[in-house]
């Protein structure tokens, strides 16, 4: 079976909804609610349409969906999203820990003490998040296939991202279904029960914690064990996807996610190695590329916003320009004299 990543459309919106009722909790960016699903297709389906514009004094707030899918069956069997500049419609909270270092002269010692502080730091960064992938594809590849894809799909449209891109994981989640990070820390000022406030959050946005979260720093001491050990820990799902965010040269640097404690990976959008290694080149010859030169197994991708399109290829380069595979191609739509856009796999 052949696989391809494109821009999601509005009639996408059964396929994620059937998506998001796998994921489970914690998974804010991909609620079961139609409404919020539908929101979100429509406020895609306005960012492809707006022609690609620099304005740094000015960046927009925009949403990217994608969509896996089965290029022979057109069957969704993925989403991914990318936002390109978070803390615009409301502030965008981490926690961050830091270390507090006190000495007593009388006793003789050092104390340090590790604190939880409620911080806006990554305020207009871009965010790649929103990764899902139906449990009956989890393999071949198409984890890195959907993942990999958005930083293409920045290398071709950088002018609107920023500077600096995150990730956040989801954290640890028990086997009813709460969090013990939330249990242990916002979860005693808010009078809910951790699935009520991601759904919440999920659907109407986070300005609720600008109202009830305490703004004083919150020391890890005094947090319950289960609270402790769960900080910036990913969900055991989620593992690999740290591996694959470490290799693109994302660094977490103590930021965690308010909710759930899981780890906020950051990076340097031009430091990612999808994107500083993607390059442009038109395609020469679309045959097998034995012959050509070194053939080598790459994320190809073609078209800008909504014709968007990417895709696994076997390429060679030529003097004239690029060899593809002719399944490659056709997956993709693209023939002799098209450019395109790769990173070796």
């Amino acid at each position: 079976m052949t696989f391809r990543i494109r821009a999601a459309r509005t009639a996408d919106l059964q396929a994620l909804y059937e998506m998001a009722k796998l994921a489970g909790g914690g998974f804010t960016n991909l609620p079961p609610d139609r409404r919020a699903l539908s929101a979100k297709l429509a406020r895609a389906a306005d960012a492809f349409a707006t022609p690609d514009a620099a304005d740094p004094l000015n960046p927009r707030d925009e949403l990217f969906v994608f969509i896996l899918e089965n290029a022979e069956t057109g069957e969704v069997r993925g989403t991914a999203q990318i936002f390109t500049s978070v803390g615009r419609q409301w502030p965008f909270y981490s926690y961050r820990i830091a270390t507090l270092t006190q000495h007593s002269k009388e006793l003789g010692r050092t104390f340090r003490a590790e604190m939880l502080n409620l911080v806006t730091d990554l305020e207009g960064s871009s965010e790649v998040g929103g990764l899902f992938l139906h449990p009956a594809e989890r393999a071949g590849g198409l984890g890195l296939l959907l993942a990999r894809s958005r930083y293409l799909f920045i290398a071709m449209h950088r002018q609107r991202f920023g500077e600096r891109i995150l990730a956040e994981l989801r954290g640890v989640i028990d086997e009813r279904g709460g969090s013990p990070f939330w249990d242990g820390v916002a979860g005693r000022f808010f009078g809910m029960s951790f699935q009520e406030a991601d759904y919440f959050n999920a659907i109407n946005g986070n300005q609720f914690i600008a109202d009830l979260m305490p703004k004083h720093p919150v020391y890890v001491a005094m947090l319950p064990e289960s609270a402790r050990s769960a900080i910036g820990l990913p969900h055991p799902s989620g593992r690999a996807a740290m591996r694959m965010l470490e290799e693109e040269g994302f660094a977490y640097e103590g930021y965690v996610d308010i909710f759930d404690g899981g780890p906020t990976m950051t990076a340097r959008t031009d430091k990612v190695r999808s994107i500083s290694e993607a390059r442009e080149m038109p395609v020469a010859h679309v045959r097998a590329p034995e012959g050509d030169g070194p053939a080598a197994r790459a994320l190809v991708a073609a078209g800008r916003l909504a014709d968007f399109r990417c895709a696994f290829a076997e390429i060679a380069e030529t003097p004239d320009g690029l060899t593809i595979d002719p399944v490659a191609a056709a997956t993709l739509g693209i023939r002799a004299g098209d450019q395109v856009w790769f990173v070796e796999r």
